[in-house]
């Protein structure tokens, strides 16, 4: 089988300060580019036969400078809707809601446009994507016949969603897949089954 690779966007704002973004459509920092390019070393001498990006900026950047060509927007990747909490980080919640925890709780209800996205619907949204993709992951990688790994670029608490449901898990198990930003990550498979061959790289896991 294929492999799937799976990109969070780079630094911005909101992540570097730990805020909740999902709908919020802010652009990359500096560092955020800095990250995104840098993944193209990591990327070289891969063959890639599909490369679904989120539809915001913050993803379509990153899959730009980190030289992905032949993008497709995938609606289904944009991230967890926070709701209410949207802008909102954990410390400022757990001040009224000390034992809240995103990966069982969801969010607090928001306005009609973002009404916030328990952990089931999240992993809805994983499951098509996943569905949609699975006969190119079963299709193989030799390059030969159009075939090849599947690119995904998107944010931090989808793909963990999206990992755990890879890996046959319940979606609130993304909560043990740390993802930082500006990595890139590997699901292979091993006796036919999904693992994880490589998790959260970046050539800043591996400073000079």
């Amino acid at each position: 089988m294929a492999d799937l690779l799976l990109i969070r966007h780079g630094e911005t704002e909101w992540s570097r300060s730990g805020q909740h973004t999902s709908f919020t459509d802010l652009p990359l920092t500096g560092r955020g580019e800095e990250q995104a390019v840098a993944l193209r070393p990591l990327l070289s001498g891969l063959t890639v036969v599909r490369t679904l990006v989120s539809p915001l900026q913050r993803a379509r950047r990153t899959a730009e400078l980190a030289g992905l060509g032949d993008v497709e927007i995938e609606p289904d990747l944009h991230e967890w809707d926070y709701g209410a909490y949207e802008g909102i980080s954990t410390a400022h919640i757990h001040r009224t809601r000390p034992d809240w925890d995103l990966w069982h709780d969801g969010v607090a209800p928001g306005p009609a446009e973002h009404p916030g996205e328990s952990p089931d619907q999240v992993g809805a949204r994983a499951d098509r994507v996943l569905a949609g993709i699975e006969p190119l992951l079963k299709a193989g990688k030799d390059g030969d016949d159009g075939t090849g790994d599947v690119v995904l670029v998107a944010h931090s608490h989808f793909l963990r969603v999206l990992t755990a449901r890879r890996l046959g898990l319940p979606a609130s198990d993304g909560a043990l897949f740390r993802l930082d930003t500006g990595t890139i990550s590997r699901i292979g498979t091993e006796h036919g089954r999904p693992a994880i061959v490589a998790w959260n790289v970046s050539s800043e896991s591996f400073p000079g």
